[in-house]
């Protein structure tokens, strides 16, 4: 697989978490909260793979480039976004929302958007790698999509660094 296949297949995957974040966005405003559950679902078996790859593939082989800290960056970036999605799952699965909780989803929804745009840029970090690393993380992502384990499960329970979801109400 070539440094332009990834790019192409990295910026895709981003492209559809921005476009279902937004239509999310859109959901929570207008309090449809069976649109909105089901587009977190939607995210949530999306991500979980992307995620994975990233984290076992990706950043590992840009800690030369970037260093420990900024990759260790990158990874709080992610437990902060799995957080908010775990909220917003659970925001998504009441009957009726109050003011409060749509703004809350908003405020969730726009500090993960961010992160979706700093992160598709990586790729072309990841063009200054040799070839054999690039097919290592498309193998990764091979294996990511094949076992296709959601956002919150592999957090919970495959991730390398796990987090502990807050029981929710």
């Amino acid at each position: 697989m070539s440094h332009q296949q990834f790019a192409e297949q990295f910026r895709a995957e981003h492209r559809q978490v921005r476009d279902l974040l937004l239509q999310l966005l859109q959901a929570f405003e207008q309090r449809n909260t069976s649109r909105a559950s089901e587009l977190v679902r939607s995210i949530a078996a999306l991500t979980g793979p992307h995620f994975r790859y990233e984290e076992e593939a990706v950043y590992p082989a840009l800690v030369p480039i970037f260093g420990d800290d900024y990759v260790q960056k990158l990874l709080s970036d992610h437990d902060r976004v799995i957080s908010s999605a775990a909220r917003l799952s659970a925001l998504a699965q009441k009957q009726a929302l109050e003011e409060g909780e749509v703004q809350e989803a908003v405020r969730l929804i726009r500090g993960i958007l961010p992160h979706v745009s700093d992160c598709d840029g990586l790729s072309i970090m990841v063009e200054c790698l040799p070839d054999e690393q690039v097919k290592q993380i498309m193998d990764t992502r091979s294996r990511s999509l094949a076992d296709n384990v959601d956002l919150l499960r592999w957090a919970t329970t495959l991730r390398e660094r796990p987090v502990t979801l807050p029981a929710q109400a």
